[in-house]
Parts: C-alpha cells; sequence; structure tokens
C-alpha cells in the first residue's frame, strides 16, 4: 500500500509544480545572453562629461536686478506705480517730500542767487577799487618824478646862486680890506699930522660901510648855503611823503585784491551750494534708471519717512542678455575653457538626459562657456559663465527668468562604456578636449598626451 502511494504521489500536480526534474532549465541561456548584452554595452561610445549646478543670471551687470535707493532722506508723498509695473526708462516712481529744516524755504533757489548775485558785485567793486588804487599809486609815481624835478631844479639854482653869492662876498672882502689898509695909512698920517681929523673920519666911514657890506654879503652867502640846505631836506622829504602814500595806495590796493578774491571765494561757495540746492530738488522725484519691472516695494505708506540710501524697491531689467551662472569644484575647472560647449537643463522645462549619449538626450540647450572666474566663491567653487549657442538648433527658451535653476553638463571626449567604468572605478580624471581657436570659434581636439 505504502508504494502504491509512492508511485501516484509523482502524479500529483503539486509535486510536478514544486519538483521539476523533467524540465530544461532555461539560466544558461539568460546568462549567455545577459554576458553577451553586456559585452556590447561596454564597447558602446560614451560621452565623458562634467556636471555642475547653477542659476539663470544676465551677462552684463547693468541688465541683473537693481536696487533702487532713496538719495536723500524724506517723507513719501505719492507713488506713481504699484509693485509688478512694467516701467521704461526716466518714468517717475516716488516723489518725496523734505524733512530737513536746511532746505524748508519753497524760494532757497532764488534767495541763494541772490546772495550770488551780491557777493558778485561785492567782488567786482573791490576789483573796481584796486583798479583805482593802482591808477592812483601810478599818478602818485607821476607827482613824485615831477616833484623831484622841480626841486632839482631848484637846487640848481640855488648852487649857482651860492656860487654867486660867494662871489659877491670875495668882492666886498677885498673892498674891506683894501678901505682897512686906507684907514691904516690914514690914521698913520693923521699921527704924523700930515691929514686933518676930517680927513680920517671920512677914512673910517668908509671902512664901516665896507664892513657892513662884508657882513650883508656874508648873511646873504649863508643864506643860500642854508636855502640849498634846506631844498635837500625838502627833497628827502617829499620822497618819503610820496613812498609812504604809494604805499598806502599799494596797500589798499592789494586789500582791495585780496576782498575781491574773498568774494569770489564766496561766490563759487554760493554757487556750488546752488547747484547742490538744484541737485537736490532734483532728487525728490525717484526715478526709473531703465526700463523693467518694478519689485519688492520696501516703503508703502504715504507719509513714511525713507532714509538715505534706503532700498526703495528693485527693478528687474526688459532687454536681458540671459547667460547661466554654473559653479564647478576644483577639480572640474581645470577641464573647462573659454569656447567650450555645454549642455543645460532648465527648471521648469521638461528633459530626458543621458549625460553619457547627449545626442539620445531631449529638451536640453546648447551653450559654450564665455567666462571662467580665478577666484572661489563662499562655497569654494569657481563661478563660469556660460552664454547661448546660437549654432544649436534648440534655443534658450524666450520665457526663461533670472533665477532659474539650471544643470549643466560639460561634453568632454568619447570613451568606450569600459573605459569610462575603468577609470570611475580607479579615480582617474576623465580625457578632455584642447580648444582650439579659428576664426574666433572654438573647435575641440582630443589633447595629446
Amino acid at each position: 500500500m505504502a508504494n502504491t502511494v509512492h508511485k501516484d504521489i509523482k502524479n500529483w500536480d503539486s509535486w510536478k509544480t514544486i519538483y521539476r526534474q523533467h524540465k530544461t532549465s532555461k539560466a544558461t541561456y539568460w546568462i549567455i545572453s545577459i554576458l553577451t548584452m553586456f559585452t556590447l554595452f561596454i564597447f558602446l561610445p560614451w560621452t565623458q562629461n562634467i556636471r555642475a549646478k547653477g542659476k539663470v543670471t544676465a551677462l552684463r551687470p547693468e541688465q541683473r536686478p537693481q536696487d533702487l535707493h532713496a538719495a536723500i532722506p524724506g517723507r513719501i508723498l505719492q507713488w506713481y506705480v504699484k509693485e509688478g509695473d512694467m516701467v521704461q526708462a526716466g518714468d517717475t516712481l516716488l516723489q518725496l517730500a523734505e524733512i530737513k529744516e536746511d532746505y524748508w524755504d519753497p524760494q532757497l533757489l532764488q534767495r541763494t542767487q541772490e546772495q550770488i548775485d551780491a557777493k558778485s558785485n561785492a567782488a567786482e567793486n573791490y576789483k573796481l577799487k584796486a583798479d583805482m588804487a593802482a591808477q592812483q599809486s601810478k599818478t602818485l609815481a607821476q607827482s613824485l618824478q615831477l616833484k623831484m624835478a622841480e626841486l632839482q631844479n631848484k637846487m640848481q639854482q640855488q648852487k649857482m646862486k651860492i656860487e654867486s653869492d660867494g662871489a659877491d662876498y670875495n668882492a666886498v672882502v677885498n673892498d674891506y680890506n683894501i678901505k682897512k689898509e686906507q684907514f691904516r695909512r690914514q690914521q698913520s698920517m693923521y699921527d704924523s699930522g700930515l691929514v686933518s681929523l676930517t680927513q680920517l673920519e671920512q677914512r673910517n666911514q668908509l671902512l664901516q660901510e665896507a664892513l657892513a657890506k662884508k657882513t650883508t654879503a656874508n648873511i646873504k652867502w649863508e643864506n643860500s648855503k642854508q636855502e640849498l640846505l634846506r631844498l635837500q631836506i625838502e627833497w628827502n622829504m617829499a620822497q618819503q611823503e610820496y613812498a609812504e602814500k604809494i604805499a598806502k595806495s599799494n596797500g589798499e590796493r592789494y586789500q582791495s585784491i585780496s576782498q575781491a578774491s574773498t568774494g569770489q571765494s564766496e561766490v563759487a561757495k554760493l554757487r556750488n551750494q546752488y547747484s547742490n540746492y538744484s541737485i537736490r530738488n532734483q532728487m525728490y522725484y525717484v526715478i526709473a534708471p531703465q526700463a523693467g519691472q518694478i519689485v519688492k516695494t520696501r516703503k508703502a505708506g504715504i507719509g513714511e519717512v525713507v532714509k538715505e540710501n534706503e532700498m526703495i524697491a528693485e527693478i528687474v531689467p526688459t532687454n536681458i542678455e540671459y547667460a547661466v551662472e554654473l559653479y564647478v569644484k576644483p577639480l572640474d575647472v581645470q577641464l573647462l575653457s573659454i569656447g567650450q560647449k555645454i549642455r543645460f537643463v532648465f527648471d521648469g522645462f521638461p528633459a530626458v538626459v543621458f549625460s553619457g549619449w547627449p545626442k539620445a538626450s531631449y529638451g536640453t540647450f546648447g551653450g559654450k562657456v564665455t567666462a571662467i572666474e580665478r577666484n572661489t566663491s563662499d562655497d569654494g567653487n569657481f563661478k563660469v559663465l556660460v552664454i547661448e549657442d546660437t549654432t544649436d538648433n534648440n534655443h534658450w527658451p524666450p520665457t526663461l527668468k533670472i533665477g532659474t535653476a539650471a544643470q549643466g553638463i560639460a561634453l568632454l571626449k568619447d570613451v568606450p562604456v569600459w573605459y569610462e567604468l575603468w577609470r570611475q572605478i580607479n579615480g582617474f580624471p576623465p580625457d578632455y578636449y584642447k580648444p582650439h581657436l579659428k576664426n574666433n570659434e572654438a573647435t575641440y581636439y582630443p589633447e595629446k598626451k
């Protein structure tokens, strides 16, 4: 009975399902097929690449989002735009009112101009005064020359008079000596009794007259000498007097010139102040520096006070030349060169990416490296700027926005899959192409070892 059951159990379906003793196994075929496919796969071409993340930005600094600041402190009077509005260059965004008491006068510019005119007139008057003092000094110098010529003439005449008086004095002295000798002889003759007393008295009278003439001639000669001395003193006094007058006139002239220069300096200062006031009046209106969209308004209320250089809003330019800034690791940045081709995947745009087979990818966009910074960013990576590759058929999306995340794939050398696997396992750097510039276009060839 037991043997019958043992024979019957092999005919059960459960036995046949569990124990597949008489079935042919296909595992060998599967293994051989998989090995064959793997062998073929590892000989397929594979494009080496470098991956880096970044974001969309503007290539030129003036095309990037710009903060709008209040150049002066003020109180908000009126907003002319709201957040999200599109504006053109020169449009008025905001009006401010003055809060500093130094600028409250509504006629500040007019009063400043009046001060400028008054100071200018004063400076001109000082110039005229200086010119008059210069003319006066010139006149005094001419008067001094005339006075000196007059005194010189008088002194010359006086010298001639002294010579004449000296000659007269000498003649009178000779006459006196003669009269004196005659009186002496007459006295001798009178003592001898040869002449009378009357004759002696006549000789004495003649002697006294000669003495009087001598004294008069001497006094006249000395007076002439004193007159010459007085003229010499007058010469010196005239020189000193006119020198003092000329010095005083020159002093007034230099003082007037100094006052005129001070007035001109004050006029220049007032004109500078007037220009500052005029420019400040223009700063009460915040103007759009370029066409764009107003975002991130910080001040909202009417009457709200803004500080100097405080941010009011942000403007995003309309006309933008887009670029992508990628942050590449220091290990990979050495493999990049100016003009190198880059493939992008932008957030918000569907894409199917096969990094090793770029031609099989879908939704990627072309670019080329335009700049590689020589300094690392805060996270230790190097920033690389990439612009659109105009030769690529798939142009960048027109709805692209600044700040959109992007993932870049730098395409390097084509190698077999087995080589790439071997390189990854050993940690070797990828091979890359060396750029050769031709007609300002970068063409890549394999780097020769």
